[in-house]
């Protein structure tokens, strides 16, 4: 469980630095990274954090 939590978050974090590198940081680089963080953290908290306190 925390293996494929870490895996997820890493993966994130590489993928947003290869775009702030790529490419000058600007309003719509900021705007992607908040929106893909919203997408990928919010399931993973829902999942492993808030609901992971019930299946113990």
């Amino acid at each position: 469980m925390i293996i494929r939590f870490i895996f997820i978050a890493a993966l994130w974090l590489v993928l947003c630095y290869l775009m702030i590198a790529s490419q000058p940081f600007t309003p719509w680089v900021a705007f992607v990274l908040l929106t893909s963080g919203i997408v990928v953290w919010v399931p993973l908290y829902k999942k492993y954090i808030k609901n992971g306190n019930k299946q113990q």
